[in-house]
């Protein structure tokens, strides 16, 4: 049951981040971002997100600002307009993406603990 717990977890993480970055690219870029770019950026997102937060992640309050930059450095590189779309875009799915988990907690779809979003 492990297994697909951990299986479900994941594909719920990869749409809400996908959804979200989606959302922010539109927004931030006013152009018709792609959803398979954003599924791809969710996923290499993630897995920076991941290995930063392994390696410097310990750090007080340093880790957890390097860890992000990181992973705005992944929308950066994926998406153009330099880094101030790439903040922009990373803001706006964060925002889209709390309000997601917050709305599927709301409705007993997830435990409210399950804000695992960067900086939530």
């Amino acid at each position: 049951m492990a297994l697909i717990d951990t299986v479900l977890v994941f594909v719920f993480s990869l749409l809400i981040g996908t959804v979200a970055i989606l959302t922010g690219a539109r927004l931030v870029l006013d152009t018709e971002a792609g959803f398979f770019n954003a599924v791809l950026t969710a996923l290499i997102g993630a897995a920076v997100w991941a290995a930063s937060s392994y390696f410097v992640g310990w750090l007080p309050l340093v880790g957890v600002v390097l860890m992000l930059a990181v992973w705005v450095g992944v929308i950066n590189w994926r998406y153009p307009g330099g880094w101030g779309s790439a903040v922009a875009i990373g803001f706006v799915a964060w925002v889209v993406a709390v309000g997601i988990v917050y709305a599927a907690a709301l409705a007993g779809f997830v435990a409210p603990e399950a804000l695992g979003v960067p900086g939530a």
